[in-house]
C-alpha cells in the first residue's frame, strides 16, 4: 500500500437532507479513473462532524466496496474523544480500511503530553496504519515536532497530514524522523513546495474538482520532471485559492455541481456558498481549464 501522490478529501453528497449515494458512488468512480492515488473518506472535507453514526459507517464502508482495493482507503476517525476515536478506528479496521486519518482533538486543547496519549492509546490497540492529522487553524492544538517524532516509534503510525501551511515542518519531520515517515500536505497552495521539502503527497480539497490534473502534477514530480510538475500546479492554483474563500467544502460543493455531479448542499452550521464565492470558485475554475457542464 503506497500512501503517495494526490489522495483526494472527498466530499459527502447530500440531497433534501439525506446521503446522495447514488452521486457519492459516481464521485468514487470518477476519482479512481481519473488517476486519484487515495480516497480519505468522512475527514473534515465530508462534513465528518455532521455524520450520524450510521451515516459515518456507511461512508467508510461503500468506499471500500465501491473502490475494491484499486487505490487506498483512509478512513477519517478521529474526533475530540479518546474512546470515540478508539471506536470509529476499530470499525474502520474491521471494514478494511488501508489507513486511519486521525485529527488533533479540537476543542478540548490537550497538552503534548495529552496527544502523545491519545495518539498512542488507539494506535496501540487497533493494528491499523495511522496518520497523525495536526490543522491547528481548526484544532487550535499543534503536534510539535518533537511529539511526533515520539510518535513515529510506535509501529504503526506511519505519517502526518501536515495542514499547518509552515514549510519549515516537512524539513524538520524529515530530519528528526527520516525519509519512511509519510509526509501528506493537507494545503493545496503549498503541496508543490511540501514536496520540495520532503513531502510524500497530499491529501487534497482541489482535487475533488479536478483529480485528473491533480494526479498528473504528483505523477510528474515523482518521475522527476519537476518544472512539467510546477507548470500544472501554476494552472490549479487559481482553484486552490479559490475553493477556500470560504469554509470548505461550501465552495467546493458549488463546484462539483457546476460538473453535474452532485448538489450544492452542506449540512448546519455550513451554509451554502454565497454569491460572491460561486462567481470565484466558477472563475477558478474556467482559469484552471475546467470546463463547466452548467451556467454558474
Amino acid at each position: 500500500m503506497m500512501l503517495r501522490g494526490s489522495i483526494t478529501a472527498i466530499i459527502t453528497p447530500f440531497r433534501n437532507g439525506e446521503l446522495d449515494k447514488k452521486a457519492f458512488d459516481n464521485l468514487l468512480e470518477w476519482q479512481v479513473s481519473q488517476g486519484s492515488h487515495g480516497i480519505v473518506a468522512c475527514g473534515t472535507t465530508g462534513e465528518s462532524p455532521t455524520l450520524t453514526p450510521d451515516e459515518h459507517d456507511y461512508i467508510v464502508r461503500r468506499s471500500i466496496e465501491a473502490v475494491k482495493g484499486r487505490i487506498p482507503v483512509i478512513a477519517g476517525t478521529g474526533t475530540n474523544s479518546t474512546a470515540k476515536t478508539l471506536e470509529l478506528t476499530q470499525k474502520a479496521k474491521e471494514m478494511g480500511a488501508d489507513a486511519a486519518l486521525i485529527v488533533a482533538p479540537y476543542y478540548n486543547k490537550p497538552t503534548q503530553e495529552g496527544l502523545y496519549a491519545h495518539y498512542r492509546t488507539v494506535a496501540e490497540a487497533v493494528n491499523i496504519p495511522v496518520i497523525l492529522y495536526n490543522i491547528p487553524g481548526r484544532s487550535v492544538v499543534d503536534i510539535k515536532t518533537e511529539t511526533m517524532t515520539r510518535l513515529a516509534k510506535i509501529k504503526n503510525i506511519v505519517g502526518v497530514k501536515d495542514a499547518t501551511g509552515n514549510l519549515q515542518r516537512p524539513k524538520e519531520v524529515l530530519e528528526q524522523i527520516g525519509p519512511d515517515f509519510i509526509q501528506l500536505s493537507g494545503d493545496d497552495a503549498t503541496t508543490y513546495d511540501f514536496l520540495a521539502a520532503g513531502g510524500h503527497g497530499a491529501i487534497s480539497v482541489t482535487s475533488d474538482i479536478a483529480p485528473g490534473p491533480c494526479a498528473q502534477m504528483h505523477n510528474l514530480w515523482r518521475e522527476g520532471k519537476k518544472n512539467e510538475a510546477g507548470a500544472v500546479n501554476e494552472r490549479l492554483m487559481p482553484l486552490h485559492k479559490g475553493l477556500f474563500c470560504e469554509t470548505s467544502p461550501a465552495p467546493v460543493k458549488y463546484g462539483l455541481s457546476l460538473l453535474g455531479l452532485c448538489a450544492d448542499e452542506v449540512r448546519l452550521p455550513l451554509v451554502s456558498a454565497s454569491a460572491a464565492a460561486r462567481k470565484t470558485v466558477a472563475e477558478a475554475m474556467e482559469k484552471a481549464g475546467i470546463t463547466l457542464k452548467r451556467a454558474a
